[in-house]
């Protein structure tokens, strides 16, 4: 019997790295590969939808991003506990490839590639490098960008990608847009796998001090900090406005295709599923980004008239209600912003990284 070529996918804990991960994981399952996933705890809150053939490997990892001095000292010891630890792994069943998408947890997954020569490749979902890709976009056979141009160091070998978008996502795009109208009419929120306080501050009020009679046919689907649920659906159900706020979002392709205008972080992948449903959309980049990356990843919608940008420094609850009630109050443009976002599409990015991994492994069932 023939054994299964072992692709290791290593993603740290966040949304943005994970669900790239998820869409390859979903491609080389389907070409016959054997998928493991390295991740650390806050990872692993993201592995609900990942196909039940994947094994989940919860590693040690660490960031020095954390406050405290002690927390400080720890982080070199649980990287290097991490490391010996996945190397053990791969010495027991050697991997064909070893593909990171990025934070802390992709350490020790990477590093075990480089000390046992195994092939490997990371994928940049952003426009700027990560601190950990860029520590490691030197040492490994390519970086696969989702966001182009990205911007890269000297002497790498790079290649627009696109970024890797979940089964339940991909299989709805495209989906009919209902503009704006006198019928009910859906506003989704995002604030990103790190939740976003500001929107659930400012969202709210921006939403309800829109004209009665646009008001009377709103529905909001809301993502908000466990924190910040009870506290923003008070808020609108005060009034009068019907609401779901939650943490996350189970079925979001469902709640992409209902939403006639989408309120979001411009992470990556959220972008990315913006522009396979096709829909308009304000984005909020996030403010404390060092390397201000989400305003990149949201250049090709805004190139293409897409989406309205308003930067974290300048979200108050009147320029919100002011671009809100622009394109709700004009169901021409909403359907123009729609089809521009459709057009921002790499509909074939899962494919293309699949299709890099098996080249580079040097393995293709097909």
């Amino acid at each position: 019997m023939e054994t299964k070529p072992l692709a290791i996918l290593a993603a740290g804990g966040t949304g943005g790295h994970m669900f790239p991960a998820q869409a390859l994981a979903e491609e080389l399952l389907f070409r016959g590969w054997e998928v493991k996933l390295s991740t650390d705890l806050r990872g692993a809150r993201f592995t609900q939808n990942f196909p039940r053939e994947v094994k989940i490997e919860i590693i040690h990892s660490a960031t020095f991003a954390k406050n405290g001095l002690i927390s400080k000292i720890k982080v070199p010891f649980l990287i290097l506990g991490g490391i010996f630890a996945t190397l053990k792994a791969f010495w027991k069943k050697r991997p064909s490839i070893v593909i990171g998408f990025g934070g802390y947890p992709t350490i020790p997954a990477l590093t075990s590639s480089i000390f046992m020569s195994l092939p490997r490749i990371v994928h940049e979902q952003n426009g700027v490098l990560g601190k950990v890709n860029q520590l490691f976009s030197k040492k490994v056979h390519l970086v696969a960008c989702g966001t182009w141009p990205t911007i890269m160091p000297e002497q790498v070998i790079s290649e627009h990608i696109g970024n890797p978008v979940r089964k339940e996502v991909i299989s709805r795009s495209g989906s009919p847009y209902i503009p704006p109208g006198n019928h009910p009419m859906s506003i989704l929120i995002l604030g990103g796998s790190q939740g976003a306080t500001i929107l659930s501050n400012i969202v709210p009020e921006a939403i309800c001090n829109l004209p009665n009679e646009l008001l009377k046919y709103i529905r909001v689907f809301q993502q908000a900090r466990e924190e910040d649920c009870k506290r923003v659906r008070s808020y609108y159900l005060a009034k009068g406005i019907t609401c779901e706020v939650l943490p996350f979002f189970d079925n979001i392709a469902s709640y992409l295709c209902e939403a006639q205008l989408i309120i979001s972080r411009s992470g990556a992948s959220s972008v990315a599923d913006i522009g396979i449903i096709g829909r308009p959309s304000i984005l909020i980049p996030l403010g404390s980004a060092i390397r201000d990356e989400q305003t990149l990843n949201a250049a090709p919608l805004i190139k293409l008239r897409a989406a309205t940008i308003i930067a974290e420094k300048n979200l108050t609850v009147k320029r919100l209600n002011k671009a809100i009630l622009k394109i709700l109050s004009s169901p021409e443009n909403a359907s123009m912003m729609a089809a521009n976002a459709h057009k921002t599409a790499v509909l074939d990015a899962t494919a293309k990284l699949a299709d890099r991994v098996e080249e580079i492994s040097g393995y293709s069932n097909r």
